[in-house]
C-alpha cells in the first residue's frame, strides 16, 4: 500500500516544466523557493498513480488524451481552501449599503447578479446573502448570486453547506444563531439562504468558463491574485473587463494591488472601503 505522507523528490528541471505547465493551464504560479510544496502537494497523487517519477505525472498531464480527469484532480490538491465567514466584511457593507441601492435606483427592475469568484468552499457568497437577507434586499429586488472556484472538491463541500467551527472565527454569536444550526460536529447553514446561491466549477483564467459569470456588475475576487503570476492577474483581469458592464466593481483582498498591472479599473474608496470600478468613480 502506497505511504501517502511520503514526499517524491522533484528536481529542478523536473519543476521548471511541471510548475510551468501548471501555470499555462491553471494560472496558479509556484516560485523557485516553492519547490518542495509542490512536490508536497502533489506527491500523493504521483504515487496513487503508480509512478515514480514526477516527470511521469508530466507526460500524463502534457500528452495524455484522456487528462483531464486528473487536471482536476490536481486543481483538488493544489486549491488553497483557507476561508472563512464575515471576511473582510467592510467591502461587503459597501456593496450591500451603498452600491446596491444606486444599482437598483439606477435600474429598477433589473436582476442584480453577483458572482464571488474563487469562493472556495463557500463562505464568501454565503456571507453576502446573509448580509442581503438582513437588509432586507431580497424581497425589494431581484437577485441573483453566483459563486465558482477551480476546485471541484471545495464546490462540493460548498454544495453540502456544512462548515465546521474554524469558519466562524469572524461571526458574531447572533449571526450564527439565526442562519445555522448544529448538525453532529459541523454547522448547516439556514436552506433558504444556501438556495440563494448558484454554485459552479470555474477556472478564473479560462474565457469559455467565466465568460457568462464576468457579465456581472459586481465580482468578488478576493485572495486568488495572491496565488498568480502577475502575467495572469492581467489576462483575468482583462477577460473581467472584457465582458463586465460599465460601470463594474471588483473587489479583491485586501493584500492584493492591481495598480501596476491594469488601467482598466480605477481605485476608488467608496462606503469606507476601496474598490475597483470600470468607469468613473
Amino acid at each position: 500500500m502506497p505511504l501517502y505522507s511520503e514526499t517524491l523528490s522533484l528536481p529542478p528541471s523536473t519543476f521548471a516544466i511541471l510548475r510551468d505547465l501548471i501555470h499555462e493551464r491553471t494560472g496558479l504560479y509556484y516560485a523557485e523557493d516553492q519547490r518542495d510544496m509542490l512536490a508536497d502537494k502533489l506527491s500523493p497523487r504521483v504515487i496513487a498513480l503508480g509512478f515514480g517519477s514526477f516527470l511521469d505525472y508530466y507526460y500524463l498531464l502534457k500528452y495524455d488524451a484522456a487528462s483531464d480527469e486528473e487536471w482536476r484532480a490536481l486543481l483538488n490538491a493544489l486549491s488553497v481552501q483557507e476561508t472563512f465567514f464575515c471576511r473582510e466584511a467592510d467591502q461587503v457593507r459597501t456593496l450591500v449599503e451603498v452600491l446596491i441601492p444606486q444599482y437598483v435606483a439606477a435600474n429598477p427592475g433589473v436582476t442584480v447578479r453577483i458572482w464571488s469568484a474563487a469562493c472556495a468552499t463557500g463562505e464568501e457568497p454565503l456571507s453576502i446573502a446573509m448580509a442581503l437577507d438582513q437588509a432586507g434586499w431580497f424581497s425589494r429586488a431581484p437577485i441573483t448570486i453566483l459563486a465558482s472556484d477551480a476546485s471541484s472538491a471545495a464546490i462540493e463541500k460548498a454544495r453540502s453547506g456544512l462548515y465546521r467551527d474554524r469558519s466562524f472565527r469572524s461571526v458574531p454569536e447572533s449571526l450564527r444563531a439565526r442562519y445555522f444550526t448544529a448538525a453532529g460536529g459541523a454547522w448547516r447553514i439556514d436552506p433558504q439562504i444556501h438556495a440563494r446561491v448558484t454554485w459552479a466549477v470555474a477556472n478564473v483564467t479560462v474565457d469559455e468558463e467565466i465568460r457568462h459569470l464576468s457579465t456581472a456588475p459586481f465580482i468578488f475576487c478576493r485572495n486568488a491574485f495572491i496565488y498568480f503570476s502577475e502575467r495572469t492577474i492581467r489576462k483575468t483581469v482583462d477577460l473581467f473587463r472584457t465582458y463586465q458592464p460599465t460601470p463594474g466593481y471588483l473587489f479583491v483582498g485586501a493584500s492584493e494591488s492591481l495598480l501596476r498591472i491594469t488601467t482598466s479599473y480605477q481605485l476608488c474608496e467608496i462606503g469606507g472601503t476601496f474598490v475597483y470600478v470600470k468607469g468613473a468613480c
